[in-house]
Order: structure tokens, then C-alpha cells, then sequence
């Protein structure tokens, strides 16, 4: 999909089949992802990108998760801690406006990161 990511990692855990409306957004997000990832200068890890309804439900998600439209990652950069550094770098990088709005979820293990049009914020650490 790009440089440094395979569509395999935006995959649904339970293995199902990304519907095509779903591979458009995560296009989108691979590509912001991709620009974190070039300036970081640090491997990111996806933990979970896109979910069907049925992963999201047994993981406790959100009815209205963005990882459902295949628009959320939680991700993990290595060598930054998720709740010291990653949040505020991927904050910043949105108020310069080098990477998209959209939601970001503070948790005490990875980031959530998702390109939905409106800000939202969160600390679940």
C-alpha cells in the first residue's frame, strides 16, 4: 500500500473480506500513516485498523467506531511511549496540518489515530 505498510496490516483480525468502500478509507489512512511514519524515522506498529461488526462487538468497541469505516488505527511507534509522546506528536502534527483531523485516543499501551472530519479527543490511560 505504501513504503512502509502492507494492506495485510489494516486487515480484520477475524479475517474477513475488507469491503471495497472500507479500502478506499483505509488508503487514506495508510497514506497518513505513511507521512507519521517518514517523519517519525521510527517503525509503527498497527494493532488494529479496520474491524467488522462482528471483531468490533467481541473487543468491546465502539457501535460507532471509525475502525469500522476502516478509518482508525491504533498504533504503537516504537520507541516513543504511547501516553508520554505519541499522542502529543500526532497532536501536533495535526495542528500544523501535516496530517488529517480526526480523532485521537490516549491508552496506556498504543494510540488510536483515525481521519474522521471532526476533531476528537480522548484519554483512556
Amino acid at each position: 500500500m505504501t513504503k512502509n505498510f502492507k494492506k495485510s496490516e489494516f486487515d480484520c483480525k477475524c479475517g474477513c473480506e475488507m469491503p471495497d468502500d472500507v479500502f478506499v478509507n483505509i488508503t487514506k489512512l495508510a497514506n497518513q500513516l505513511q507521512y507519521i511514519r517518514d517523519n517519525v524515522a521510527m517503525p509503527i506498529t498497527i494493532n488494529s485498523a479496520y474491524r467488522c461488526e462482528d471483531h468490533n462487538k467481541s473487543v468491546g468497541g465502539s457501535v460507532n467506531s471509525q475502525h469500522l469505516l476502516g478509518k482508525a488505527a491504533d498504533i504503537v511507534i516504537q520507541g516513543l511511549d504511547p501516553v508520554l509522546d505519541t499522542y502529543d506528536y500526532l497532536d501536533e502534527l495535526i495542528l500544523s496540518g501535516e496530517i488529517l483531523q480526526g480523532g485521537l485516543g490516549m491508552y496506556k499501551t498504543f494510540t488510536h489515530y483515525d481521519i474522521r472530519k471532526n476533531k476528537a479527543r480522548w484519554n483512556n490511560a
